[in-house]
């Protein structure tokens, strides 16, 4: 590639329990160039933090996933989403639990569509167990309040961040090393 030409970055939205696991597991990767943590889904405009936590809004705990293709590949980063992620329980992560902690897949494109559905099968059959991760249509993508940005990273010594996001961290650096900035 050509120093003038650059590849065109692509947008994932992935729901995968709280934001925060969701996020620092994503921008350890090669290729990833942004994670936004954010709310989508759902029925009102700019909901707040406390607003999709009463769970009346529709709203799902998401990650916007801006990434370079020609470095990672969409299959990629959604086989690293299932890894990192309980896909088969409905609604819940561990004990966070309420629809704002579904597993979901918010496609940008029919070839998004059909990646994430080839994925979800594969991760299917290897499980053995049903896979509840819906695969919704792209929907409008609300960034979380400032405080919610770059949060494992701001508080490793947090409890939460020790006891749930720090394990799925060192999945990630376990299995997916290869991938790793």
């Amino acid at each position: 590639m050509n120093s003038d030409q650059s590849s065109a970055i692509e947008t994932a939205v992935l729901g995968g329990g709280c934001f925060w696991c969701t996020e620092g597991v994503m921008q350890g990767l090669r290729g990833v160039v942004e994670v936004m943590p954010g709310y989508s889904g759902g029925h009102i405009d700019s909901p707040s933090y406390e607003q999709v936590c009463n769970q009346d809004t529709g709203h799902v705990e998401v990650v916007r996933v801006r990434f370079d293709p020609a470095v990672i590949d969409y299959a990629t980063i959604l086989k690293v989403f299932f890894a990192t992620h309980d896909p088969t329980t409905l609604n819940r992560q561990g004990a966070d639990v309420g629809p704002q902690y579904a597993s979901v897949i918010f496609v940008q494109s029919d070839a998004q569509k059909k990646v994430a559905q080839d994925v979800m099968a594969e991760v299917q059959a290897a499980l053995d167990v049903p896979v509840v991760t819906q695969v919704r249509e792209a929907a409008t993508f609300w960034p979380a309040e400032p405080v919610h940005h770059n949060y494992f990273a701001r508080n490793p010594q947090q409890g939460y961040c020790q006891f749930v996001i720090a394990p799925k961290m060192a999945k990630l650096r376990k299995e997916f090393s290869h991938l790793l900035a």
